[in-house]
């Protein structure tokens, strides 16, 4: 495979565009693009000309706006090129018209109010920020998604308006500074996590198959105790999954760089490079379709959930976050001596500030119904906020605040071998448990996640940044010596939100208990999380910048809490469901069969102490299963009489989640005690650690 030859080879980038376009076409197309311009019909024509041929060639016969609406996945709908002629044949065209706008049924998606059943239309608009590519013999064009009255209905067009936000309060520091940038671009690299089983054990659990993950299963002797599968050997059948992956997504133009084994067993990582935020939004979009549509080709079943299994580790997506010039330049690198680095620290402390002063939202940003078993597990940060900065740079802000000078230096790595090589020891160490943690040049936002878009967490961090950063220009620009009122910004920032730093494990107890003291927040449940987006001063702030109205915002309340209702009430239907057709027939052949051993026993003089002592025990059990299966029952009947989304969400929570906790106890003991042959499922151990 010569990668740099199919790199891309699937999309109509920037070398196809200078290669088909006219030259002047393509030259009004850039500059439309950076001067943010609508798009001119008479250019959309030739360019949407030349993409159809360009896709036609390569077997291309149909396109589709695809767009990302608020169930958090991407949508679709194809339309062929062919145009009747008047001899009864076709040809194939494509208009700018077509290329610029399209039609969608917006009452069909989530709205969380904003479209009625009888108001259908909506309208998608093309991106040309992010390029067409080819999926499955379709041309896909990006685009936004809003409904008649304009307002956003998906993840990509809030998205887009806080990249023009941060963009624009950047570079009202970088002026003060003297830089001669003209544009800051939020950067994104997005680690996706995912666990792949094999498709014929999968095909028998009726819980993966309806919501995702395992809403029964007794642990497997083996877990992810003995730390043997983190970055172990790739097995050969996922070896030869994670190649096929690799090839598509390089076609795509994705950057896919890292694969790994993760902590839990069949669980694993891929990482791309950072790309512009919009366009690794995309890009993890497609990396999830991909993963999802080659696992079939190879036998498995890639699971996106963020807690497919109870007892070991769930799936994140790591948000890697930064912000740097058109010139290059990563305005949140330190450099070689951060404590001089004055704009370096202005725009950390714009982060410190935005993460302190909005934490609610931020928590809010990765609220799901399956992240709220992940987060706190001990193997994702806690649902407290606070941000990691590592030694030196903290050694730095208390020198500044105490006024000294910082004395702490770089250091060379000493092994202890002389034949391996010394190298600089990195300033910062990492930090697993901690939500929101500075990792040598950039952030990384560890709380989103596998299966959530990063469209709505990176939305909520470009734009608490881009209003602090306004904050900070605002007091500059009116000061009277820049450089004085610089240090005293910098220093009473330092002091007013030093509580949202911890350095340390954010896994203990001591921790909420320290956080608590401090006055963080700890949101521990979607329903609890999520009404923070119309907090007053959150609706002021993304108000402000145009990124979400007030109406858009209580519309993704009313989303986000729907989803939540709905998912425990899927989780818990399906629970009933085997309960009462799989687990409790399996317990009663299970002890019938033991009643007739022990009977025969008998007969023959022995005491048949095993059998009936288990069968007794199994008989138990599946008493307190059917009791706990009909309380859930009663509990999911209340539901229908709550109208209030968020009283009804609290209910699921504080009820539902409960009682299915308990009807999953009761019956992961069966499990537990029930011969092999006669256990409807396959278990944890057959999953996890399916034969190759």
């Amino acid at each position: 495979m010569n990668v740099p030859e199919i790199f891309g080879s699937d999309v109509f980038n920037e070398a196809v565009m200078r290669e088909r376009l006219p030259k002047d076409t393509y030259k009004a197309l850039k500059k439309t693009i950076a001067d943010g311009l609508p798009l001119d019909i008479e250019l959309a024509n030739v360019i949407a000309n030349a993409m159809k041929d360009w896709a036609c060639e390569k077997g291309v016969t149909h396109y589709t706006h695809w767009f990302q609406p608020m169930t958090g996945l991407t949508a679709e709908k194809l339309d062929s090129f062919i145009t009747p002629t008047e001899e009864g044949h076709v040809i194939m065209e494509f208009s700018g018209k077509e290329l610029i706008k399209g039609e969608s049924d917006a009452s069909s998606f989530p709205s969380g109010g904003l479209r009625a059943t009888f108001e259908a239309r909506g309208y998608t608009a093309w991106d040309p920020t992010s390029y067409a590519f080819i999926k499955e013999n379709t041309l896909c064009i990006p685009t936004a998604f809003c409904s008649y009255n304009g307002e956003a209905l998906d993840k990509k067009t809030p998205l887009l308006r806080s990249m023009e936000a941060i963009n624009k309060s950047s570079m009202r520091i970088l002026k003060m500074f003297g830089s001669n940038a003209k544009r800051v671009i939020a950067n994104v690299g997005a680690e996706q996590e995912y666990f792949l089983v094999d498709r014929q054990m999968y095909s028998k659990r009726k819980d993966l198959i309806f919501t995702g993950r395992s809403l029964y299963g007794a642990p497997a002797p083996k877990g992810q105790e003995l730390e043997d599968h983190y970055f172990g050997t790739i097995k050969t059948r996922v070896a030869a999954y994670m190649k096929d992956v690799d090839e598509q997504l390089w076609r795509l133009g994705i950057y896919a760089k890292t694969k790994h084994n993760e902590v839990a067993p069949s669980q694993h990582e891929l990482a791309p490079i950072f790309c512009t935020a919009n366009i690794a939004v995309d890009h993890n979009q497609l990396t999830m379709e991909v993963m999802k549509r080659t696992a079939r080709k190879h036998g498995f079943k890639c699971l996106l959930h963020e807690k497919p299994f109870a007892g070991i580790n769930g799936s994140g997506k790591h948000n890697n976050w930064s912000l740097s010039t058109n010139t290059g330049v990563n305005l949140l690198d330190p450099g070689k001596t951060p404590a001089e680095n004055a704009q370096f620290l202005l725009f950390l402390m714009a982060v410190i500030k935005a993460v302190n002063d909005y934490q609610d939202v931020l928590r809010a940003s990765v609220a799901t119904a399956g992240n709220d078993h992940r987060l706190g597990a001990n193997e994702a940060p806690p649902a407290i906020i606070s941000i990691f900065l590592g030694d030196e740079l903290t050694g730095i802000l208390d020198a500044i605040v105490n006024e000294g000078k910082y004395e702490g230096k770089r250091v060379e790595m000493e092994i202890g071998v002389d034949v391996l090589p010394h190298f600089p020891k990195d300033t910062t160490d990492r930090n697993r448990t901690s939500p929101f943690a500075f990792t040598g040049n950039k952030f990384e936002f560890r709380m989103p996640g596998s299966r959530l878009s990063v469209g709505g967490p990176i939305t909520v961090i470009n734009t608490i940044v881009a209003s602090v950063l306004d904050e900070f220009a605002d007091e500059l620009e009116r000061a009277g010596n820049f450089q004085v009122a610089l240090r005293s910004l910098i220093k009473r920032t330092i002091k007013e939100n030093s509580r949202i730093i911890f350095n340390g494990n954010g896994y203990s107890a001591e921790w909420e208990k320290e956080a608590e003291k401090r006055g963080l927040l700890n949101l521990k449940s979607t329903p609890k999380a999520v009404p923070c987006f119309c907090a007053e001063k959150n609706v002021r702030m993304f108000s402000k910048y145009g990124v979400y109205s007030e109406t858009e915002l209580r519309s993704r309340v009313e989303i986000i809490l729907d989803e939540y209702c709905k998912t425990l009430n899927i989780e818990a239907l399906t629970m009933i469901d085997m309960a009462k057709k799989d687990i409790l027939p399996a317990a009663a052949t299970y002890i019938r069969k033991l009643a007739e051993t022990a009977q025969l026993a008998k007969s023959i003089g022995a005491e048949a102490e095993f059998e009936t002592d288990l069968a007794k025990r199994i008989s138990s059990l599946a008493d307190q299963t059917y009791r706990k299966m009909g309380d859930l029952e009663e509990i999911l009947e209340k539901c229908h009489k709550i109208t209030d989304v968020e009283e009804l969400a609290n209910f699921y929570h504080d009820n539902v989640f409960a009682a299915m906790a308990e009807l999953r106890a009761s019956a992961d003991g069966i499990e537990s005690l029930v011969g092999a042959k006669y256990w409807p499922y396959p278990t944890y151990g057959e999953l996890l650690f399916y034969v190759m």
